[in-house]
């Protein structure tokens, strides 16, 4: 058993989630990100790999005072639990993830985490290990089920998202697409990692809504 796993993201019109330098960009606007926020609201936990976390440093909170209190009057906490997906254990002590607003935080390692680094990261987060070389995301998405997560939103990176594509793991995809141009052929995409190929073939989904949302499109796939 596993959560629902529903992954949204903010691209450009030619299909960029940043810039080449990896840095962070307004894609959407105030209408999207109210979406998001309740979204986040809505779900038991948010993920992103360890990629997002160092070039951005989220929090990963409900922004909503209003969404942050409907979550509380569930008697849930006014976040979602906060999972780092961080194979070698590089996410900073000092990451914003680790210490803006109240809430469970799950940093989920592989056996190649160095141990002292895991044991500072057990000061201030859950640690859980899964997989060897790499995080198995099967593994951790069936371990966060036993913790009671039962819907899981994911907001990147590329990387991440890929794996999850390559098994199988994601039953909704959000795409909101921007009406900017960022270009360069090596800027992050919503979906990295070494790619499918025609032999291997490709995860295919099934277009449930499109809606208009200020000058973008926000299209809503299911698997």
């Amino acid at each position: 058993m596993r959560p629902r796993v529903i992954v949204n993201v903010a691209m450009s019109a030619d299909g960029k989630i940043s810039t080449v330098e990896r840095r962070q960009v307004k894609i959407s606007g105030p209408e999207d990100f109210a979406r998001v926020d309740a979204l986040k609201a809505e779900s038991d936990a948010i993920m992103v790999g360890i990629g997002t976390v160092l070039a951005d440093d989220p929090s990963l909170t409900v922004k909503s005072e209003t969404n942050r209190h409907a979550r509380t009057a569930r008697q849930k906490p006014e976040n979602p639990v906060r999972v780092i997906v961080d194979s070698k254990g590089r996410i900073p002590l000092t990451a914003a993830v680790l210490h803006k607003g109240e809430g469970l935080r799950i940093v989920a390692v592989s056996g190649t985490a160095p141990r002292d680094k895991v044991n500072e990261l057990e000061k201030v987060s859950t640690v859980i290990v899964a997989g060897e070389e790499n995080v198995d995301l099967v593994s951790l998405l069936g371990q966060l089920y036993t913790m009671g997560i039962r819907q899981l939103m994911v907001e990147g990176g590329g990387t991440l998202i890929a794996g999850l594509f390559a098994q199988g793991l994601v039953d909704e995809f959000y795409t909101f697409i921007g009406n900017s141009i960022i270009s360069g052929k090596d800027a992050p995409t919503p979906a990295d990692g070494p790619g499918f190929s025609v032999a291997r073939g490709f995860p295919r989904l099934v277009l449930a809504g499109a809606t208009q949302i200020g000058d973008g499109v926000l299209l809503h796939w299911k698997a």
